[in-house]
């Protein structure tokens, strides 16, 4: 069964609709928002903050250990595009 365009955009919209909902959760808990990528190499993450700040980390694990290392903080129209990439705005 082929979904209609109109079904489509329905769905993507619920979609977006949540996970503004879950960032917005997040960040009234003072939580940052994980936001996955396959723009971004394979470990590497983008972590956004409540202070608008957006970080690529990259994320490993040794044992039972896991690793954060910021490679970078986004400038503020890097962020942005980002956001608006992923329906964040």
């Amino acid at each position: 069964m082929e979904l209609t365009n109109l079904e489509t955009e329905t769905k993507q919209e619920k979609y977006l609709d949540v996970l503004r909902n879950l960032r917005a959760k997040n960040f009234s808990r003072n939580l940052p928002f994980l936001i996955l990528s396959n723009k971004l190499p394979k470990g590497q993450v983008y972590k956004e903050y409540n202070d608008g700040r957006i970080e690529i980390q990259e994320v490993s694990s040794a044992g039972k250990k896991i690793n954060v290392k910021v490679l970078k903080t986004l400038a503020v129209k890097e962020a942005d595009l980002v956001r608006i990439d992923y329906g964040l705005f």
